[in-house]
């Protein structure tokens, strides 16, 4: 199951994170978020041993959500050495997501 990333954890588990950072920005009343949750979920089994796969739920986790400008969702940044280097917003195929993250290893 992929991480989730809260207020609280966001920089370790993220912006110390030594590996490429998935980080799909979702909530539960999102239809178009859940269509993106079994997309992230195979991405982390697929990656789980060279990049990090988690969601911030925006409902409950406002500071993360503002730091990072979250306006529409689904949202997913890419996370490398702590800095995003890529955003997708919307609903997008796994391989396109899957690339992204290829890229970044």
């Amino acid at each position: 199951m992929a991480i989730e990333f809260t207020d609280a954890n966001f920089e370790e588990l993220v912006i110390k994170s030594q590996k490429p950072v998935l980080v799909d920005f979702w909530a539960e009343w999102c239809g178009p978020c859940r269509m993106i949750t079994p997309i992230v979920e195979e991405l982390y089994n697929d990656f789980k041993e060279k990049a990090v796969i988690g969601k911030v739920n925006v409902d409950e986790n406002p500071d993360v959500t503002t730091n990072y400008g979250i306006r529409n969702i689904p949202t997913i940044l890419f996370f490398k050495n702590g800095e995003v280097v890529e955003k997708v917003v919307g609903v997008v195929p796994k391989s396109q997501l899957a690339a992204k993250i290829d890229a970044l290893l």
